[in-house]
């Protein structure tokens, strides 16, 4: 009996780290499952603010003069800007094509009401990098851009830093942008987000390609969530029926 209940023990030890493990990554697994369910609620939201800021005609970005304050939050508003570009300071932000990587042309605009604005004005494929190569679509004089509101982005993980000298750009990165700019420039006049250019009127030529931004955005964080709490439902049955086999095993009854 004693060498029995001497085997069960052992049988018994050998659950200790099965526990701990279990008891280790299931708290992980929830907090993995609540946290797409997090992304979930915002995901939704900002579908919803998308779709209620297409539905309306653009806004002027400057009547009345600080009407662009009140509009700093609200990604994808349509909005309506007059003034001049500065395309000699044009900055380039690296975009992977599923055709043909290239670049989104970000043109600083100096508005009506003196502000400085980086318009994304469109896409160039990477054999138009050069602005002599598209310099018809270079316009000159007042215009009136229409487009949606962006804010700036964060840098990724695996992101490279910009390479101001030679003008290459990985992320919406706009206080580098704002500092690449020439020493004469007053960067407490730079707008605090860009606006990214409607693809309609198209510019001459047909480049920068306008209407960039991407609409279609994926939300898969429900089912994110249910993958992460049916892994959690998972490692819970694999440990009861593995705890039961290795109790029943060492069952001094049956050896």
């Amino acid at each position: 009996m004693a060498d029995g209940q001497t085997v069960r023990a052992s049988w018994l030890r050998g659950l200790i780290w099965p526990a701990v493990f279990t008891l280790a990554a299931l708290p992980i697994l929830i907090g993995l499952g609540v946290w797409q369910l997090e992304r979930l609620a915002w995901k939704e939201d900002l579908i919803a603010q998308i779709n209620e800021g297409l539905g309306k005609p653009p806004v002027p970005l400057e009547h009345p003069a600080e009407a662009w304050k009140e509009l700093v939050g609200r990604e994808y508003r349509p909005v309506s800007v007059t003034g001049r570009f500065r395309h000699q300071d044009e900055r380039l932000l690296f975009a992977p094509g599923e055709g043909e990587s290239g670049w989104h042309v970000y043109t600083p605009l100096e508005t009506e009401g003196g502000h400085i604005l980086f318009v994304n004005r469109g896409f160039v494929p990477d054999r138009l990098k050069n602005p002599g190569s598209r310099s018809e679509g270079e316009i000159q004089g007042e215009v009136t851009v229409q487009g949606l509101i962006r804010k700036p982005a964060s840098k990724g993980w695996f992101a490279p830093e910009p390479d101001t000298a030679h003008n290459m750009f990985y992320w919406r990165d706009l206080a580098a942008m704002t500092a690449s700019l020439p020493a004469d420039v007053d960067r407490a006049r730079v707008l605090p987000f860009f606006v990214d250019a409607a693809a309609e009127p198209a510019n001459p030529g047909g480049w920068p390609r306008g209407g960039v931004t991407r609409l279609d955005i994926p939300n898969r964080h429900l089912e994110y969530a249910l993958t992460w709490f049916g892994l959690a439902v998972t490692l819970i049955a694999v440990f009861v029926v593995f705890a039961r086999t290795r109790i029943r095993d060492g069952d001094p009854a049956r050896l």
